[in-house]
């Protein structure tokens, strides 16, 4: 079992990266591979761009990458209550090669934040529109207070009740 995962973020530190990254480790038995949503840095899309460069390369990248996958583990950023930027426009350019830009994967779909709220608005966003684009969501997760919950030197979640919900999401319903 292949898992794809990544943290919906630009940043280099990115929490939602780290929590990806964490959370496809529970998965048995998978290999994991986690994506760098900078390494699919495009122009800001607009159909003047496309018209003019075509279908952007590094958008067909990501749409492998996926179907390279059996599971996608994604874990969103929230930027004033919605999708990061960068996140954005890889979305955008990859839906003008194919819709369907998740392909139907089975998904695990999270977010974190260091606030209380813990990103749910972004989920709430992503669990309603990416069935539309071929996410399968089989389950959501936040992680609320990030620095509060979540070891940075073990690279896991430290809260105990919060760590068992993931474990229980994952053995439920993968």
């Amino acid at each position: 079992m292949k898992i794809i995962a990544f943290g919906a973020s630009p940043s280099k530190k990115s929490i939602n990266k780290r929590l990806a990254t964490y959370a496809s480790s529970l998965f048995e038995n998978a290999e994991v591979e986690v994506l760098d949503l900078n390494a699919y840095q495009m122009p800001i899309f607009s159909v003047d761009v496309e018209e003019e460069i075509g279908k952007h390369s590094l958008a067909q990248k990501f749409l492998d990458k996926i179907a390279s996958a059996d599971i996608l583990v994604v874990s969103l950023a929230e930027n004033n209550g919605n999708y990061s930027a960068a996140f954005k426009n890889v979305f955008d350019w990859c839906t003008r090669i194919q819709k369907r830009v998740f392909q139907d994967k089975p998904m695990l779909l999270m977010a974190t934040s260091t606030g209380a709220n813990g990103a749910t608005i972004v989920l709430g966003i992503a669990k309603n529109a990416f069935p539309f684009y071929g996410g399968n969501v089989k389950a959501t997760f936040s992680l609320p207070s990030f620095d509060a919950n979540f070891d940075s030197e073990k690279e896991e979640i430290s809260n105990i009740e919060l760590r068992e919900e993931l474990q229980k999401l994952i053995q439920d319903n993968f």
